[in-house]
């Protein structure tokens, strides 16, 4: 698994997209039956992002939220962007439905 490029789409937002391959070896026991990618592997791809475009150097995890299930092979789009507060937000979406969010600081 690597996280695309992050590309800039705005003053103060980043995008890059990602999907875990079935064969992953985080997927074998998680859960048998019907695999589902870890939250960690999620942000994992999410730190991946923020490195890629200079925003997460040495970041924290103040907050994450994970309200879908991302299965194997399925395409997550990222999206980050500064808050006012100078936190990094990030959403991570799965055919356009909200997957999981977040804060990095």
């Amino acid at each position: 698994m690597s996280a695309g490029p992050a590309e800039a789409v705005g003053e103060a937002l980043w995008a890059a997209r990602f999907a875990v391959p079935a064969d992953h070896p985080c997927l074998p026991g998680h859960f048998p039956g019907r695999p589902v990618v870890p939250g960690v592997v999620l942000l994992d791809g999410v730190m991946e992002a923020a490195r890629k475009a200079g925003l997460a150097d040495g970041a924290g995890l103040p907050a994450a939220k994970f309200l879908r299930p991302v299965g194997p092979e399925e395409v997550v789009e990222i999206a980050l962007r500064r808050t006012a507060t100078g936190r990094l937000a990030f959403t991570g979406h799965v055919e356009g439905v909200l997957a999981f969010q977040g804060e990095l600081a």
